[in-house]
């Protein structure tokens, strides 16, 4: 099972950091593979779905997320299922220096005939993880209570 962790800082504070990253919707914004993302089930907390159309190595997946655990404001686990796939993306966040220390591991699981892609896929995690970082710490620097 692939999987890729990283860990960065923010000047957002982890009540901010929390309420932007447990409202999937903004995946729009900080992640670089979210084409779409839509809200279509719940009111944001545990059980909450959402409809996430992403572009993978150049290929376009729906996926559909559920929000399996919010603790906040220091954990935010979700998964990500359609027939080939299965994924799980945890954050992780804590106080650092009046801002906030994020760690994003994601983890990614294949059926079917998209087990062939699992090497690919392997490869293109260090790159897919750097970009995500970059966009995601530039979103939570922006946010209104950031330093």
């Amino acid at each position: 099972m692939p999987t890729v962790s990283r860990t960065f800082t923010t000047t957002a504070p982890p009540e901010v950091v929390f309420d932007y990253l447990a409202d999937f919707t903004n995946a729009e914004e900080w992640d670089p593979g979210t084409k779409s993302c839509e809200r279509t089930s719940g009111a944001g907390g545990v059980g909450t779905t959402y409809r996430n159309v992403s572009s993978f190595l150049g290929r376009e997946a729906v996926i559909t997320y559920t929000t399996v655990e919010l603790e906040h404001p220091t954990r935010i686990r979700l998964t990500g299922r359609n027939e080939q796939f299965h994924g799980h993306d945890v954050l992780g966040i804590r106080a650092h220096d009046g801002g906030s220390e994020v760690t994003y591991t994601a983890q990614f699981s294949f059926h079917g005939k998209s087990k062939l892609a699992v090497p690919v896929v392997a490869a293109y995690l260090p790159f897919l993880a750097r970009t995500t970082v970059e966009q995601m710490r530039g979103c939570l620097d922006r946010l209104p209570g950031a330093r």
